[in-house]
């Protein structure tokens, strides 16, 4: 049996528009390739963006810098000493990019000038933190990717 020219055409046609449906398909339906965003209200964050480029810069500006460290009981955040503890509210998020059920968030109450997040709470890899505070109505931000 010969194939003519535009039967060869037709066939190419039908294997490559299969090859495609069967991609599209395989991408939409298999968990390997689900991802989740960052964060739920992603458009209302955006909106705020300017003020967090301030509570930056609000950072950059300070004399003594915001340290975080690795010790035996977990993860230590230490806060510039001048601050009063009292005085320092805001919150600290720790965000897992490889599973969402890893992130969580702790207010920030400290009685000294560190906080400590507990060696339990995180897993070896790699965390983005992001804390907030303000003090004495001064919004600070500080952002961080960490291997631990």
């Amino acid at each position: 049996m010969k194939i003519g020219w535009g039967t060869g055409i037709v066939i190419t046609i039908i294997a490559f528009m299969a090859f495609i449906l069967y991609f599209v398909v395989t991408m939409s339906t298999d968990k390997a390739f689900r991802y989740d965003l960052v964060v739920e209200d992603y458009y209302e964050q955006e909106l705020k963006f300017q003020e967090e480029i301030d509570a930056s810069q609000n950072l950059a500006n300070l004399e003594e810098k915001l340290t975080i460290k690795r010790t035996e009981e977990g993860l230590q955040v230490q806060f510039p000493e001048k601050f009063l503890s009292k005085e320092i509210k805001g919150k600290m998020f720790l965000y897992r990019p490889s599973n969402k059920q890893l992130d969580f968030e702790i207010p920030i109450l400290i009685s000294n000038t560190y906080l400590l997040v507990p060696e339990k709470r995180l897993l070896d890899g790699r965390w983005n933190i992001k804390i907030t505070w303000s003090y004495k109505n001064t919004n600070y931000l500080f952002k961080k990717e960490l291997i631990y």
